[in-house]
């Protein structure tokens, strides 16, 4: 399943990377808690590490699963969730009555699952597609084949989508954006340590050994993979960092689709368009102008035969999946292995249910609904919302650095922020949707198609201020500035982060803080940036701007002086409004903590004060392992700083901390420049 919508969502965690599935069995996690004494070790001094205190007992207890990069307390959960839905997928494909819904899920599942009918048919499944890339006589021919390939969800060259525009986010328009790259980031097409040498190394012996399991005469494969690297390195080079692309503002250029075509003229692009079914354009967002002109010396530069080999490979990539099992494994020894430490292949039955979860996400997730969330859990849910938004108002009103015109507009911004729970208020058709049972290369085909074809015909129309970006399962939760609205799946409202049985204090240091956390994206370094409509609006004034940024930099330096695995400094730049949203969270969940205090005594459990099982509670949700391989591609590529500085990054800012705890001054949990925007 590809993602085609170009958002700007602050999501709790990088989903790709954790939303993951461990071998272990079911056993314990139905008796999960928000707060597990068990987990603590109580050798280590809290003041000193309070991540380690906090978590080291689970930590020790709970290696990472061979088939895992990282194995957490969302790991834990993710486990029980696809074990649900692997019993729903089950039922779907053995029902002999079934809804529409029903046979697509069930279908879809059991084509996946039947390696037997993949490994004979083998790559001729592509046969039509290989095709179409090699009836290609001049670079000409490529504006069709890209939109036929963009329309199947494979990313090459660029990539076009919808979104809402930044300066009206009431309306739909198209975006042009850099893409096609197989590295992580264009970074590590330049960047010169040993780690990121290594990879650039291993990855053309990948597209060696993909292309021999495609045909390719070895003396031949080792050229073609060299020239595709070379290729992508200049599309690299012509690239936005991850870094930069963080700001709004430089990812924004409306453009009439005139001078658009103009920055690349030797690409047809009305062929592309025509290809591509798009509705009339007249503007278009375009994301990275440079990247569009050093395509016009692309096209020019590059051969014919190196974009054949370019464009199939990508497929190949894309759909290994549903490829025989020699394809399959390539591509994970590179992606999985290679990249982020995993010893080896998830279970087929895993993969299927996360393929069902990202092509039928809403067909799967209405009976996810059915089975597991209560309408009991929503109206608590919904309570714990507002007392954080309570405790934002407080803090805007209480605070000393902004002017009062600013805070009148903050104060409308929290006001306008509007709360999604659990699931979509309507369910998405996917009537369209052709699923074949024994077909899985074409389900997964169709199914990218027809979410391009979602995507893109809503250009021009109305938002959809009702569509979710998550599917209910997810274990994650999100803001988007551009909706001004934070979204609470149902998958991530259970234990350990949020139970009914548990009292107020430990279920605001968990999913208030991730309240708390989403709602602060609203104001953070990018989504202060929008207005309460969603629209890109310079609402400060220069003053308070300039308060804001100083207070920002403080975590920026904070966090760039925190080092993973050999050496790699933590980007702050990149995770400065996670680290935000991380800092200003947990305050938030904190002041709704006091206010529950005030009219209530919570009594000490399990020998810990109510404010010290916050805490605890807090830091015990990032509980993790994670391998080094996969604690250095984060650093350079995610915006979410690792879990341990999740947790001693924030704590180490509070002076709530420090009092629950008894933290004197000196100990590294009390830092000596604490660190605070929000």
């Amino acid at each position: 399943m590809k993602t085609f919508r170009a958002a700007l969502i602050s999501a709790l965690f990088n989903a790709v990377l954790f939303a993951q599935v461990s071998p272990q069995t079911n056993d314990g996690l139905k008796d999960a808690r928000v707060f597990d004494p068990a987990s603590i070790d109580r050798a280590i001094d809290p003041c000193t590490d309070f991540y380690q205190y906090a978590c080291g007992t689970w930590i020790k207890s709970n290696p990472i699963p061979s088939d895992q990069a990282s194995w957490g307390r969302f790991s834990e959960l993710n486990e029980r969730n696809r074990l649900i839905l692997r019993e729903i997928l089950e039922a779907a494909a053995a029902a002999k009555t079934r809804d529409a819904d029903t046979q697509k899920i069930g279908d879809y599942y059991a084509a996946c699952l039947d390696e037997k009918a993949i490994e004979a048919k083998g790559i001729a499944v592509l046969k039509t597609e290989f095709a179409r890339i090699d009836a290609m006589k001049s670079t000409q021919d490529l504006a069709e084949v890209l939109a036929h390939l963009h329309r199947l969800g494979v990313n090459v060259l660029f990539n076009f989508s919808s979104g809402q525009d930044f300066k009206d986010s009431n309306a739909v328009i198209g975006n042009a954006d850099q893409g096609g790259l197989g590295l992580p980031e264009r970074d590590f097409y330049f960047r010169d340590d040993e780690r990121t040498v290594a990879t650039r190394k291993e990855y053309v012996a990948h597209l060696t050994r993909l292309l021999k399991l495609m045909g390719v005469p070895d003396a031949q494969a080792a050229q073609q993979a060299d020239d595709v690297m070379k290729l992508e390195t200049a599309m690299a080079k012509a690239s936005m960092d991850v870094t930069s692309r963080r700001d709004p503002t430089a990812v924004y250029h409306m453009m009439t689709l005139a001078k658009f075509e103009g920055l690349s003229d030797s690409f047809a692009w009305s062929k592309y368009f025509a290809a591509l079914k798009a509705p009339k354009m007249d503007n278009i967002n375009v994301v990275v102008p440079d990247f569009f002109t050093a395509q016009q010396t692309l096209l020019r530069s590059e051969s014919l035969a190196v974009w054949k080999t370019y464009l199939k490979l990508h497929l190949v990539v894309g759909q290994s999946e549903m490829l025989p099992k020699a394809f399959d494994d390539e591509v994970f020894a590179f992606n999985g292995t290679f990249l982020a430490g995993q010893k080896e292949q998830k279970a087929r039955w895993k993969r299927c249910v996360a393929a069902v979860d990202g092509d039928l996400g809403e067909a799967l997730g209405k009976a996810y609904v059915e089975k597991t969330f209560g309408a009991d859990g929503k109206a608590r849910t919904l309570e714990m919302v507002k007392k954080i938004e309570a405790s934002m108002a407080k803090d805007l009103e209480q605070l000393t650095w902004m002017t009062p015109e600013t805070k009148k507009k903050a104060e409308e911004k929290l006001a306008a922020v509007t709360n999604k729970i659990g699931y979509p208020d309507s369910w998405r058709d996917y009537s369209a949707l052709t699923i074949v049972k024994g077909d899985a290369m074409g389900n997964s085909l169709r199914a990218n198609e027809f979410e391009f074809n979602r995507q893109l015909q809503k250009i021009g129309k109305p938002v959809d201020r009702l569509e979710w970006q998550m599917t209910p399962p997810t274990i994650n939760a999100y803001y988007d500035p551009q909706m001004n609205n934070i979204n609470f799946p149902a998958g991530i409202l259970q234990p350990p982060f949020f139970d009914k049985k548990a009292d107020d204090a430990e279920n605001l240091g968990a999913i208030g803080m991730v309240i708390g956390h989403e709602l602060t994206h609203g104001f953070d370094d990018e989504g202060r940036q929008f207005d309460a409509k969603g629209n890109l609006e310079d609402w400060w004034t220069e003053a308070d701007a300039k308060a804001f940024e100083a207070k920002a930099n403080c975590l920026v330096d904070e966090y760039s002086g925190f080092v993973v695995g050999k050496g790699v400094h933590l980007n702050g730049k990149l995770t400065l409004g996670e680290n935000t949203a991380d800092n200003g969270g947990i305050r938030l969940a904190y002041m709704a903590l006091m206010n529950v205090l005030a009219a209530k005594t919570l009594p000490p459990q399990d020998g810990f004060t109510a404010e010290q099982r916050f805490f605890l509670s807090f830091g015990q949700e990032w509980c993790s392992n994670t391998t080094p391989e996969i604690e250095q591609l984060r650093a350079q590529t995610d915006g979410h700083s690792m879990d341990r500085y999740r947790v001693n990054g924030v704590v180490s800012n509070l002076p709530e901390f420090q009092k629950a705890f008894g933290c004197p001054a000196g100990k590294p949990m009390v830092s000596a420049k604490a660190c605070r925007v929000w």
